[in-house]
């Protein structure tokens, strides 16, 4: 049913009920709806089937709801607001290869880890004197799975003479998985609040439907002097984590007032429609290390992979890293680091009875507190800076 107060569906029973009232109206009170009865079958029958049809409808109707949309619902709404949802992404990095001198290596030559995690080269790879050629890679399976450690890419999956061993000195990174509604739904309010241009919530806005950007604030100067961080008079200063400085320029470019001074150390010379040239500039916000200790008093039900549930539940509320390569957005900027809430998000793990836990910038001084956070700063974390210690509860 629908009406003024909204949608609510029909369930089996309600629709049974109804049908029995019909049934009795048309045929009179005593007429047998029972449930072994020809009557009671077909209408429960009917009800059943149309229960499930009322269901379809309820989702139907929440699927125009940001908040209530799921999957690729939700992601059909993105458009509105101008933000899509972040894919599966995969891992990239680059190795180093050993061959005969003078060889050329084309592109798409597969290497692999010992567990069979394999990539393959970006660019013809061509062989030095020494023997050596580095070239880009790129994972062939999306997720953070394909996040390698150094050292670990060594197989040659195709055979080749001149081509004799393989290494990555470091890292790959940047895979990850599809970013979850959850995620989703906190980019599309982030960009759905800074609507219009010209404004500091436009401006914001349109640098965090940036792909690739995990936080951002907008500072203004609408003085006539300078203010106390250098901004000129009449000016503003974007804070930026993430992203690429064209996006970011280009989003600043699109929104901001014309004859208004952007400020900031990072500076990127664009056209605009009247092929002009444009000078955009913004700042990097200022990441505040957030190192963690958590002492765990635990019962029976604590899971096996409680640790790492609690590394990825901090990650997720603080933002930044978690085990598997995944980085979350987490905190804002401006977001202080709140003690209580972390161990609200930590009771949220099944069998933790008690917590105490404590916070650190530099992984050194350790103190029970909340942390500050400025407004060009923003806290991020990672799974290496997490240490759990966990023990069995007794009362």
């Amino acid at each position: 049913m629908l009406d003024e107060t909204g949608f609510k569906r029909k369930r089996f029973a309600d629709l049974f009920e109804e049908m029995e009232d019909k049934a009795k109206e048309a045929w009179g009170e005593k007429v047998n709806t029972s449930e072994k009865s020809p009557l009671g079958i077909i209408l429960r029958l009917f009800a059943w089937f149309l229960s499930i049809v009322h269901a379809l409808a309820e989702k139907v109707y929440y699927s125009g709801y940001v908040n209530t949309a799921e999957g690729n619902s939700l992601d059909r709404l993105g458009p509105y607001v101008g933000v899509s949802r972040v894919l599966d992404q995969y891992a990239t990095g680059t190795v180093t290869l050993t061959g005969t001198p003078g060889y050329t290596q084309a592109e798409g030559f597969l290497i692999a880890t010992e567990g069979d995690i394999q990539f393959e080269t970006l660019d013809p790879a061509v062989f030095d004197s020494t023997g050596k050629a580095t070239v880009p890679i790129e994972a062939m399976e999306s997720g953070t799975g394909s996040n390698v450690a150094a050292g670990l890419i060594s197989v040659i999956v195709n055979p080749n003479p001149d081509v004799t061993a393989v290494t990555n000195i470091v890292a790959t990174s940047g895979g990850r998985a599809k970013q979850t509604d959850p995620e989703f739904r906190e980019l599309f309010g982030l960009s759905v609040a800074g609507g219009g241009s010209a404004t500091g919530d436009s401006i914001r806005g349109a640098i965090l439907r940036v792909d690739g950007v995990r936080a951002a604030a907008v500072i203004i100067n609408s003085s006539k002097d300078i203010d106390s961080s250098g901004r000129p008079p009449k000016s503003y200063q974007s804070y930026v984590l993430g992203g690429e400085d064209v996006d970011i320029a280009t989003a600043i470019l699109g929104v901001g007032s014309a004859g208004i001074e952007s400020y900031g150390d990072t500076t990127v010379v664009l056209k605009d429609l009247s092929g002009n040239e444009q000078p955009v500039s913004f700042s990097r916000a200022e990441v505040v290390p957030i190192h963690i200790k958590v002492h765990i008093y635990k019962t029976a039900s604590y899971p096996a992979e409680g640790d790492a549930q609690v590394v990825s539940a901090l990650a997720q509320f603080i933002g930044g890293t978690d085990s598997d390569g995944t980085v979350y957005a987490g905190l804002s900027m401006n977001d202080d680091v709140i003690l209580m809430r972390l161990v609200s998000t930590i009771y949220k793990i099944a069998g933790v009875e008690d917590v105490s836990l404590e916070l650190s910038q530099d992984g050194t001084t350790f103190s029970a507190g909340n942390i500050p956070i400025e407004v060009f700063q923003v806290a991020q974390t990672a799974a290496d800076w997490i240490e759990v210690v966990t023990d069995d509860f007794s009362s």
